[in-house]
Formats: C-alpha cells, structure tokens, sequence
C-alpha cells in the first residue's frame, strides 16, 4: 500500500503551535505554487488557457494572491466572493461568476467588475435584462446534458439528477436570447462530476462540449470564445488510491480539441478550467491535538478540531487520512474513532481507524483539508473558526486568518429584550 505523509513535521507543528494554538488550517506555498505551474504547462499547448480558481474552496486572501501572483483567475459564486475578489486585486475577464438561484445584486456587482457572467438557467437572462439592462459583450451559458456521465469504466454521475445548467433546447434558445441583447462572444460551461481522479473525466467532459460547440456555431452570429470545463478534478484521499495525472488529462483534451474543433474551424477557442479541490486540497491540512483519550465500548481519541473546522466527514462521510505526527513511521496497530467535541454523534474524522497508538497531547494532522475546509467551517455550539497558517517557500510562516473570539461569536447578536 502506498503511504500518504504530512508536507510538515512534528517540529515545525509544535513550532507553530507555541505561537498559534490548535486547531489551525495549514497550507503549502511552494505545492500550491507547483499546482499552479503543472496545470498551465499541462494545458500549454492552447494558447489562450486560463485557470479560475474556485474562491469557494479556499477563500482566503493571502491564497487567493498565490493564485493571482501565478497567472490563475478566480471562479466566483457569490456577491461576498466577488467583495473578496475585488479587495484581493481581480478584475474584469480574471473573474468568471458562475452562480445559480442568482440574486440581482450579485448579477449587478459581476457586470460592474467586469466579470465573465455564466447563466445557469434561461430564465436569468431576462432576469439580468430587468436588473442590469446592459449586456456586456462576452458571457457564458452553463450546460447540462442530461441523462447520465459516463467513461469506458463505468457511471461517474447522473447530470439529469443535478440542479445545475440548462438542457441543449435550453441552451440554443439561450444562444439565440443573448444574441438578440447584443452580445458578441459567447463561452460554453459544463460541471457533471465533482472529485473525480479518473484521467477520463476532462476529455470525456470536453468532447461533449466540443461537439455541442460545433453544432452551435452557425446557429448565430456569436463567436464561440471558450469552453470552461469547470472543476470536477479530484485529489486522491486515500493511500491506496491511484491520484489523477494532470498531465495526461491535458493531452487528453488536446485530442479531443485536434479531433473536433479544429475541423470544425474552431481553432482559436479557448480553454478554461476552475479547479479547487486538485490545487489546494492536498496543499493543506488541518493540526489538531489530542485533549482526551476515551475507552468505552470503542477506543476514541478527542481532538481540539471538530467538524467546524472540516465538515467533511460529518456530512459526506468523506475519508480524511490521519496522521499522529512524529509517528508516521510506528505501526498502526491500534484501533480508534477520531472525533471532536460537538453535541453531534456524527461529529468524527474517522471510525475504526488503524494509527499508532496515540496518546493525550499528540499532534494530529488531517490531510487533504486545504479545499472545502476551513472554508465549509461554522458556528454549531458556539464553536469558533480556527486560524489559518501558510507555510511558505523559506520554510516560516505566517498567520494568514486568526481565529476567531467570542467578541467576534457575539457581534451580530442583539442583546435587548
């Protein structure tokens, strides 16, 4: 079986620790930045890719700089989202907005940064006619195939069953609408798995869309400027799991793009991508340390962390591999449920793991937290967000979000009766 291993150490944990207590968030400046740089030369061969990062993975500035300072846009979903793109530096076509069950205010502050707007639905674009009037010259359309998404070893998932895009009559009358208001260049977006680690995925994804493309393109006078393939690109969260090889996927979509765009004269389109998951998950994990060990009917081991700082596994039952620092290389030959302190049975890490044995004030850590971690965090019994630490190229670090106080719990409650 393969092994997964921290990219920190016992000593540098316990470092950080002296200065900002657990639980806190930490992540990888130089993998994030290796990401960064294997996905633009993975997709090198289209001249015009852009990468837009999904905020609502990691929405943190000093994160979010990372990705500007290496050429990556940001995928926005919300009004808040687009406020923290705009105070991090992003404007105009850096920012794709790509939402659903869209307010006007959100639809009003896209067009006023200049974002690429995607419609999720038909109707929001007399939706946006009403609240915004002006149609900018480039936007998207959100497709969805429907039926089911599948490659050669079987079903990934179900896009008729998803709330998301329009069905292809949808999307055709959609082409024809924004045509009608003006504008000129027209993208096309699909989103059908999430998470996957098969090399199939992006080039199986990116077929479909090409050929929607081709059959879409003398439809109107719009000139179809880019295929956004979203995210959908996962992270291997278990040892013995195979990771997906960004490389071989870019040279999947290579193929499909000789194959049917090129043909077809759509040689110029673009390629976009928002991955969140497979940039940062991996390039961030969450420290806890052990306050209680429990012996009942099981074995649990109590952390610091609970599922306010990584839903995950509460919610989804999604694996998160554990590591006990400073043990990574002790047998694993102790069997524990890994929980944390909320008055939610579900509140555990793991159930039934096998770690070494682990005792009070061990240092955890939590691997593959660095995506829909902190950012999924909440409030349930009055349990604050943790910190957030980057971990930089030079080997210090630095406090990129304090945790959160009760000062800051109590602000948006009203005492008066």
């Amino acid at each position: 079986m393969q092994t997964k291993r921290p990219f920190t150490t016992l000593a540098k944990v316990e470092e950080i620790a002296a200065e900002i207590p657990t639980p806190f968030h930490l992540y990888d400046e130089a993998g994030i930045r290796d990401r960064c740089r294997r996905l633009k030369k993975a997709f090198s061969w289209n001249p015009n890719f852009q990468e837009y990062f999904a905020v609502k993975a990691t929405p943190t500035p000093q994160i979010l700089k990372i990705m500007q300072e290496e050429g990556m846009g940001v995928d926005c979903a919300t009004y808040t989202e687009l406020l923290l793109a705009e105070k991090v530096g992003f404007s105009g076509h850096d920012i794709m907005f790509s939402s659903n069950v869209t307010p006007a205010i959100d639809f009003q502050k896209a067009a006023e940064l200049g974002a690429i707007i995607n419609f999720d639905d038909i109707s929001h674009i007399d939706f946006f006619k009403e609240h915004v009037d002006t149609f900018p010259e480039t936007m998207c359309v959100r497709y969805n195939p429907g039926g089911t998404f599948e490659v050669a070893n079987g079903i990934m998932d179900n896009p008729g069953d998803a709330k998301y895009g329009m069905t292809p009559d949808q999307t055709k009358k959609a082409f024809q609408k924004l045509s009608e208001y003006g504008v000129k260049n027209i993208g096309i977006h699909s989103f059908l798995v999430s998470g996957s680690t098969s090399n199939e995925y992006y080039p199986k994804l990116a077929r479909t869309l090409f050929e929607l493309a081709v059959e879409l393109k003398d439809l109107t006078d719009l000139n179809i400027s880019f295929i956004n393939l979203s995210g959908g690109v996962g992270v291997a969260y278990k040892p013995e799991d195979t990771p997906a090889d960004i490389e071989i996927i870019g040279e999947g979509v290579r193929k499909a793009y000789e194959d049917i765009l090129v043909p077809a004269g759509l040689d110029n389109v673009a390629i976009f991508t928002e991955l969140g998951r497979w940039m940062l998950a991996e390039n961030g994990g969450l420290v806890a340390q052990v306050l209680h060990e429990k012996v009942t009917y099981k074995d649990y081991i109590g952390l610091d962390a609970s599922a306010a700082n990584l839903l995950r596994p509460a919610m989804y039952g999604a694996y998160h591999h554990v590591s006990v620092l400073g043990k990574e290389d002790a047998p694993a030959d102790h069997t524990y449920d890994v929980t944390g302190g909320l008055c939610e049975n579900n509140d555990k890490f793991a159930i039934d793991r096998q770690l070494p044995e682990t005792t009070v004030g061990d240092y955890v850590w939590i691997h593959d937290a660095g995506a829909h971690g902190a950012a999924m965090g909440y409030q349930y019994n009055a349990k604050l967000r943790s910190a957030e630490v980057l971990l930089r190229e030079d080997g210090s670090f630095k406090q990129i979000r304090r945790p959160e106080t009760p000062e800051d719990y109590f602000a948006t409650m009203n005492f008066d009766i």
